[in-house]
């Protein structure tokens, strides 16, 4: 069967992980661009940004993925792009703001900071997804035909039952 990064099977299993980082991620998002969920918007963001030194493209690009990107994610359009983009994100977020605040997420407000445990939980929902792809219910299963494969090929996952 020829690849394709936007083949998605009949299985739960895409829909579930996207619905779950998308649906986890986009409040971060909202927060940064349109300032609700107790966020500052996208013009504080930018500055926030822009005081730590993160050149401005980048900071757009975490805006943009956060909040567009994980509401794509949600409707299954690109689920295995805008998951290669989440695990890039918060690998760099894991590595260059929260490893020095070690594992836990600080709960209580007893740390310095957040720790690194929900990066690796965007990571392994991201990485599941970008294996697996969109699944049941996409826009991806949409636009490569009900079977799931541009070219007409039935995947294997069409055919399992579950």
């Amino acid at each position: 069967m020829k690849s394709n990064i936007f083949r998605a099977g009949d299985d739960w299993t895409g829909l579930i992980t996207r619905l779950a980082a998308g649906i986890i991620l986009f409040p971060h998002g909202a927060q940064k661009l349109l300032g609700i969920f107790g966020g500052y918007g996208f013009s504080a963001t930018m500055q926030y940004f822009a005081s730590l030194h993160i050149p401005w493209i980048i900071g757009l690009a975490v805006i943009l993925l956060e909040s567009v990107g994980s509401l794509l994610l949600i409707l299954g359009l690109g689920s295995r792009i805008w998951s290669a983009l989440i695990i890039v994100l918060m690998i760099g977020i894991l590595l260059l703001v929260h490893s020095e605040n070690g594992f836990f997420m600080n709960w209580f407000g007893n740390q310095k900071g957040e720790g690194y445990e929900f990066d690796l939980l965007m990571i392994g929902l991201a990485l599941a997804t970008l294996i697996n792809g969109s699944g049941r219910y996409s826009l991806d299963r949409v636009l490569t035909g009900a079977n799931g494969g541009l070219t007409g090929e039935v995947s294997r996952h069409d055919t399992q039952p579950l």
